[in-house]
């Protein structure tokens, strides 16, 4: 077994290779959407999500107001549209605006749906003050999911256009994209 030492404060980087996830919400009139590779799910019935979002984000702060956030799934085909979105900030810019991203209303809220993306879970915050505060870490129970039928069908993923294929950041601009489902006897 070959193996080599990661410096602990890059050791995140092992494991976030999971598809990025790009976190939108809104209160009131004003709405953010931004990148984020911390998310993951948590539970089937009711379903339930994680993700961690910085408490000085103008997401955080919606989030907070609103209880209500989407998650949506981007694909190659907007990776630009993804590294733009978590470059900058949306207390300086309306990124909607700015970086031209097209959106469809959410079905039990008002946290927008992300045009482009292969997937779409809208969630309910639910309240841990402790994880929130100390971990910036957010639980929610899913409301509605929603998936591109051209890549989720039947409960499985295919990836029959490049285009169509999750992405996962790495760092610095760098992304992978999803590859090719396979299966293994016995189960």
């Amino acid at each position: 077994m070959q193996r080599q030492a990661v410096a602990l404060e890059a050791a995140y980087l092992l494991m976030n290779h999971g598809p990025v996830t790009l976190v939108s919400t809104a209160h009131g009139e004003r709405r953010n959407v931004m990148a984020a590779s911390w998310a993951m799910p948590l539970d089937f019935s009711p379903p339930k999500v994680a993700v961690v979002v910085d408490r000085t984000t103008l997401t955080r702060e919606l989030i907070e107001a609103s209880g209500r956030f989407t998650l949506n799934i981007p694909c190659r085909a907007i990776a630009g549209q993804v590294l733009a979105v978590g470059s900058c900030t949306g207390r300086e810019v309306d990124k909607f605006a700015t970086l031209g991203i097209a959106t469809a209303p959410g079905s039990v809220g008002d946290a927008p749906l992300i045009d482009g993306c292969v997937a779409w879970l809208e969630c309910r915050v639910i309240s841990e003050p402790h994880n929130e505060q100390r971990y910036d870490l957010f639980l929610g129970e899913v409301l509605a999911a929603w998936a591109d039928p051209r890549v989720f069908a039947d409960g499985r993923w295919r990836f029959d256009d490049d285009a169509l294929r999750t992405i996962h950041y790495l760092a610095g601009g760098n992304f992978l994209a999803s590859g090719d489902p396979f299966t293994v006897a016995g189960e």
